[in-house]
């Protein structure tokens, strides 16, 4: 089973809440999770009242080969948490959209 850690949004329209929870990757984006570990309100200013995640359940889940997306990666990194290299990469999302490299493959 491919674990996920990922952000489910719940909220009203124009007032996003997100709680971070442990998905399996083939679950949708706001099924039911296997744990939450934390939320996020990108309306509160201040990183440490807006981002609260359990950095311990998190690293648990990592060490047992779970994937984190992007944000999920900068919020663990701004929370003081190392994070293993196979975190640090992660499919097409750090090879980009075009750039150098696709204009050097068409010609």
């Amino acid at each position: 089973m491919s674990v996920r850690i990922r952000l489910a949004r719940t909220g009203r329209t124009n007032r996003p809440f997100f709680r971070v929870c442990v998905f399996d990757s083939r679950t949708r984006r706001d099924g039911s999770p296997i744990e939450q570990i934390g939320h996020y309100d990108p309306l509160v200013k201040d990183f440490e009242k807006s981002v609260v995640i359990d950095v311990d359940r998190a690293l648990h889940w990592i060490n047992k080969g779970a994937k984190c997306t992007e944000t999920i990666r900068s919020f663990l990194k701004k929370r003081g948490a190392v994070l293993p290299r196979n975190v640090l990469k992660n499919g097409n999302r750090s090879k980009g959209k075009g750039g150098a490299n696709s204009a050097s493959r068409k010609a």
